[in-house]
């Protein structure tokens, strides 16, 4: 069944930076009745869900990536614009609802069976809480019970990353040996392989990012990883969606209504009789609502040739047009962004639908999560369900865990790396890991990899999980900060006021101008692509002046020094409580 959420229960104390509050809640519902039942435990564990993301925030967990180009640079890299003052997301009401739930779930009128796998549950949910709050502020007080008013561990300090990492895998452990879900129709409640699958993305951000950050305890992560992910392989009974064939079977795992089952692990999903959409097509196709979010082309350039060569090994792809490079490609770009053939519907009508320049600034513009049917444009009225987990990252996970390990085998590489890349029409190097390292990711991404599969690895994470939320998880975990601060590239523009036609259909779609022409051709869309526009900068220029890639926001600097690799701790709640002290540099 589809989970709900029903607050019935207290959070009797909520504390934001371990500080006290004034105001206790009244119980709607008493202790007893609650924790005396089975259906009173499970009502009060579907609390714990709201922990996950919305189906409307879960499409936009790229938002900050190095592929993705936007309307502005986030504050987070500008120099000077973000501090303590700005941070946020030191907030601990969901943890002590948590705590409350598993010091109280012992009423000997449910079977002990029946409690333990809802503390199962539970202890998941604390260690998804924790694992979101490491990552963004490393060190953070470890808290496994509730507190009283007067409770001097209200003003405790932090505890270290290991001890708190260390408790989290003691949870996710629990959790995964008890609880007793081993499948979920709807996708959207938490299983066994739910939990194992989750535990392998964990373990492997843990052992990673201790291993470029030059922590201890590399490789008992990495095994942890490893072990987790194979159980899911050879017990949970997922397999790589191919409904649809190579042109649409990736697309389709994020536009339909109903989670692609056998792929799709974990889906915030939305019910039209419920009233729960997303607002994915408004968000990736306004020109005001959404960011604007396009990929970009050094991004694109890593999508691989049909055969399973690099297309930077290509002659001339620098330099080569849009309609050119989307050519005999991996068949996960044109499902990404708008390539070619695709349409969007207009009132029942397919109608061609070429990147459109009032929605991206590179000429990449996605349509992973936008329904093709624009009457969703408007407002937040999609139907499709957004997935949190699939088959795929846990295929990618157990691969990267073991390359980190130096473990990783030719079968290993053919049961995942190489079994995504045929879902997606690759046809070469599908059955025996690489031997030579790619200049090109080597040169633009990942200088200091020279092992060819960890480097192949890295390339079909990004693009198999682009815009999945992911990616700024993985340059942290990567030490991979200046990434960040890449030149946001579009397409290649050969010569200005030259009209382009974008997807080959006959028609003319865009043309660059620093002038405009006295006689622009009709239907035409112009983009001024001058030093200035009525004195102002203009942050849409060409490489090349006359020509080359398009380039955005040229004369914004985005800077991510080692303090970016955490937020700092907010200023209010070090007020309330110095003893939490700052992150370095912040």
């Amino acid at each position: 069944m589809k989970r709900f959420f029903i607050w019935f229960l207290p959070v009797a104390l909520i504390f934001a930076g371990c500080k006290k509050l004034d105001q206790v809640p009244q119980d709607t519902a008493t202790k007893e009745a609650v924790f005396s039942t089975e259906k009173g435990l499970e009502l009060y564990a579907n609390s714990f869900y709201k922990l996950l993301p919305t189906p409307s925030d879960a499409h936009k967990g790229d938002a900050m990536a190095d592929y993705a180009a936007r309307s502005q640079a986030p504050d987070f890299l500008i120099k000077g614009a973000f501090g303590p003052r700005q941070s946020n997301g030191w907030n601990w009401d969901e943890l002590r609802n948590i705590n409350y739930f598993i010091e109280n779930n012992n009423d000997p009128n449910v079977p002990a069976s029946i409690r333990q796998q809802y503390n199962a549950l539970a202890r998941f949910f604390r260690a998804h809480f924790y694992y979101e709050k490491v990552k963004r502020f490393g060190d953070v007080p470890w808290i496994n019970k509730t507190f009283k008013v007067d409770d001097p561990e209200l003003f405790k300090g932090r505890d270290s990353r290991s001890l708190v990492m260390d408790s989290v895998l003691a949870d996710l452990n629990y959790a995964c040996e008890n609880i007793t879900r081993t499948n979920d129709n709807s996708r959207s409640l938490i299983t066994k392989y739910v939990a194992l699958g989750f535990k392998s993305r964990v373990a492997l951000y843990e052992g990673t990012y201790r291993k470029y950050h030059g922590q201890p305890g590399v490789d008992k992560w990495l095994q942890e990883s490893v072990a987790a992910a194979e159980k899911v392989m050879a017990e949970g009974g997922f397999s790589l969606n191919t409904v649809g064939g190579t042109d649409l079977s990736y697309r389709n795992l994020f536009i339909s209504t109903a989670p692609v089952a056998n792929e799709v692990m974990l889906s915030s999903v939305t019910d039209a009789n419920l009233s729960v959409y997303n607002d994915a097509n408004w968000w990736w196709t306004s020109a005001t609502y959404g960011s604007r979010i396009s990929l970009t082309r050094t991004f694109v350039n890593t999508y691989l040739n049909i055969d399973g060569t690099p297309f930077t090994s290509k002659s001339g792809y620098q330099t080569m047009p849009f309609m050119d490079e989307m050519k005999g490609r991996d068949k996960r770009l044109k499902q990404t962004i708008r390539v070619g053939d695709y349409k969007r519907i207009n009132g029942g009508t397919p109608e061609a639908a070429p990147p459109i320049f009032s929605y991206t600034y590179t000429g990449y513009q996605p349509i992973k999560w936008v329904l093709d049917d624009v009457r969703y444009d408007g407002g937040g009225q999609n139907i499709n369900s957004i997935s949190l987990m699939r088959y795929a990252e846990i295929l990618l996970n157990f691969a990267e865990a073991k390359a980190e390990q130096g473990t990783f085998t030719d079968a290993d590489w053919s049961k995942t790396i190489g079994a995504l890349r045929q879902r997606a029409g690759i046809t070469g190097g599908l059955s025996a890991k690489p031997t030579q390292a790619d200049p090109y990711l080597l040169t633009n991404y990942f200088p200091g990899i020279t092992d060819p599969s960890l480097l192949e690895i890295r390339r079909e994470r990004g693009i198999e999980l682009t815009f999945e939320g992911l990616r700024f998880d993985d340059i942290v975990r990567w030490k991979k900060g200046d990434l960040m601060t890449k030149a946001w590239n579009g397409f290649y523009v050969p010569a200005l006021n030259v009209p382009m036609d974008l997807n080959e259909d006959g028609l003319m779609d865009v043309a660059f101008f620093q002038v405009m022409p006295a006689n622009p051709v009709p239907g035409v869309k112009y983009i001024n692509v001058a030093e200035t526009i009525n004195g102002v900068v203009n942050p849409q220029r060409l490489s090349n002046n006359t020509s080359g890639e398009l380039t955005w926001l040229t004369t914004t600097t985005r800077e991510f020094t080692d303090k970016n690799y955490l937020y700092p701790i907010p200023e209010a709640d070090r007020l309330f409580n110095p003893e939490l002290g700052q992150n370095p540099g912040w």
